[in-house]
C-alpha cells in the first residue's frame, strides 16, 4: 500500500492480485459487506512457513471477531482512539469505524492491512480520515505508537508465546484509564496471557462468554475486559 492511494485505487488493486468474494456480514443489527480472500489457503507462502511458520490466519473471520465487532459495535467510540492488536480483513476494526472511533489498526501481514482499510472505510462513510494502519511485529513490539484509550484484540492467543507478547502490546499502549478488550476461544495461550497480565499490573476480571453458533460451528467466545490496577 502506498500512502496516497486511495480506498478506490486500493480495492480495484485488491480485486486484481487477489482472488477474492464480497461477504455480507450480519452483526447484531448491522450488515458490513466486506471483500476478503476467497480461500486462506490460496495465501499460503512456503517462504513465510521457513521463515517463522507463518500461515494467513488473517484472511479467515472467526468467530472471535464475529463476537468482538458485536461488542465493538454497541459502544461509543466518539472522541475515543482504539488500536487493534491483529486486525486481519478488518470487520472488527469496520465495527469500530462504525461505532465512531479514531483507529489505529495494525497486523503482521501487509495484505491483511490493505484488506482492513478497504473494508473498514467502505462501511463507514468519512471514516478513512480517522483509520489509519500499521504493520507490527510483537516480536519487535514499536517504541512510538503512543498509548490508547481502547485496545481490542480477536483469536490471537493460538501459539504458547502469544501469551506474553500480547500482555506486554496492551501494558505498551493503554492508557491510564483505558479498557482492552480480548475475545478468544478458549486457545493455548488464554491462561499464560492472563497470569503475564497480573505480573505486568493490569487487573483481568472474569470474562463475559458469549455463545456462537453457526450450523456445525459452536464455540463459547470470552471476551476479557482489561485495564490498570489502582495506582498503576
Amino acid at each position: 500500500m502506498t500512502v496516497d492511494e486511495s480506498v478506490d485505487t486500493l480495492d480495484a488493486r485488491l480485486r486484481r492480485d487477489f482472488v477474492v468474494t464480497d461477504l455480507d456480514v450480519p452483526i447484531g443489527e448491522a450488515t458490513f459487506s466486506l471483500v476478503v480472500p476467497r480461500n486462506s489457503d490460496d495465501l499460503i507462502r512456503e517462504e513465510d512457513y521457513v521463515r517463522d511458520e507463518r500461515l494467513p490466519y488473517w484472511a479467515d473471520l472467526w468467530p472471535s471477531s464475529r463476537a468482538l465487532a458485536a461488542h465493538m459495535l454497541a459502544s461509543d467510540g466518539r472522541g475515543r482512539r482504539l488500536l487493534e492488536l491483529g486486525c486481519g480483513a478488518g470487520l472488527v476494526a469496520a465495527a469500530a469505524a462504525r461505532a465512531g472511533y479514531e483507529i489505529l489498526a495494525t497486523d503482521y501481514y501487509e495484505d491483511a492491512l490493505d484488506f482492513a482499510r478497504v473494508n473498514a472505510t467502505r462501511n463507514t462513510p468519512g471514516a478513512d480520515d480517522r483509520f489509519a494502519v500499521r504493520h507490527v511485529d510483537w516480536r519487535a513490539f514499536p517504541e512510538d505508537l503512543g498509548t490508547f484509550d481502547v485496545v481490542v484484540a480477536s483469536d490471537v492467543l493460538y501459539e504458547q508465546e502469544y501469551g506474553r507478547l500480547v500482555a506486554a502490546a496492551i501494558a505498551r499502549t493503554l492508557g491510564p484509564e483505558g479498557r482492552a478488550i480480548i475475545a478468544d476461544p478458549g486457545r493455548i495461550a488464554a491462561d499464560d496471557f492472563v497470569r503475564e497480565c497480573g505480573v505486568l499490573g493490569l487487573i483481568v476480571p472474569p470474562p463475559t462468554e458469549v455463545p456462537y453458533v453457526d450450523g456445525e460451528i459452536r464455540q463459547r467466545i470470552r471476551l476479557y475486559e482489561i485495564r490498570w490496577g489502582v495506582g498503576e
